[in-house]
């Protein structure tokens, strides 16, 4: 009787946490395919229209908005990967003087907010000329510490024999990491690429700060213009909202096996 009712109550628990994720989502959806006078009214599904999506993409530049975004997430995300990844396993796996410092630095920046770091950094990238270009949204987010240390940990749980056992067969640290650890890494991989590219895409203080030219504005940052201008047109929004929101279920899809059996394998099983 106990375990019926912890499983009712688990499942009870969970449909509510779904539910909490989805609604925006529905909510979102629905008006979107609704006239203006029909948004947020209960209507019937002869009413829905895909009128304000052509009105969307046809009035304004949203292409070049999710062209922008598209680079500035994906080459971020490559450079994120490279470093965090050859990071990670050097604090975790390399013996070399100054290491334990090195972690130490790692997590002293990972205490400081990001706020207060974003007055300097943006003085240092317009003395660079990076000011309202691409360039300055992708370097300095190349590498961070978060990453390094979800990576550093991840490959404390991979056991140093394999590693021995590669340098006996005449490979370096370089070639054992990309012969053994690196296919070993699917799930950290996984992870660090859904955060990473979530918070790219979404990002909001960074671009509006850096960028004031409207054709390279991110998705976020143009949206937000679009909803500050038609601030009654909600459905308008809600199909922007729509359509920014895609290529996030779409990364999160492709990836969710290996970010799921990461977590419930917690590194690698002995």
């Amino acid at each position: 009787m106990k375990k019926i009712i912890s499983r009712v109550l688990f499942w009870v628990l969970v449909i509510v946490l779904a539910c909490m994720f989805l609604v925006p989502m529905i909510y979102a959806i629905y008006n979107s395919l609704l006239p203006l006078d029909k948004v947020n009214k209960i209507v019937s599904p002869t009413n829905f229209t895909l009128q304000n999506y052509k009105d969307l993409f046809t009035n304004y530049p949203v292409l070049t908005w999710l062209g922008n975004t598209v680079i500035v997430a994906g080459l971020t995300l490559i450079f994120e990967l490279t470093t965090a990844l050859l990071a990670g396993y050097a604090l975790a796996k390399l013996r070399f003087p100054g290491r334990n410092m090195a972690f130490m630095i790692v997590l002293i920046t990972m205490m400081v907010p990001f706020q207060v770091l974003l007055t300097p950094l943006y003085i240092m990238i317009s003395k660079l000329g990076w000011n309202d270009t691409l360039t300055g949204l992708i370097v300095p987010f190349m590498l961070q510490m978060l990453y390094v240390f979800m990576a550093r940990q991840y490959y404390l749980t991979i056991p140093d024999e394999l590693i021995e056992a590669a340098r006996i067969d005449g490979y370096g640290y370089i070639g054992s990491y990309f012969r053994i650890i690196l296919p070993l890494s699917k799930s950290i991989i996984a992870t660090i690429s859904i955060f990473n590219f979530v918070q790219s895409w979404n990002a909001y203080i960074v671009p509006s700060t850096f960028v004031s030219s409207k054709e390279k504005f991110t998705m976020v940052v143009g949206l937000n213009t679009l909803k500050d201008t038609y601030f009654n047109r909600i459905n308008l929004s809600m199909a922007g909202v729509v359509v920014t929101c895609v290529p996030i279920l779409i990364v999160f899809l492709l990836l969710q096996k290996q970010l799921i059996r990461g977590i419930a394998s917690d590194g690698i099983k002995g």
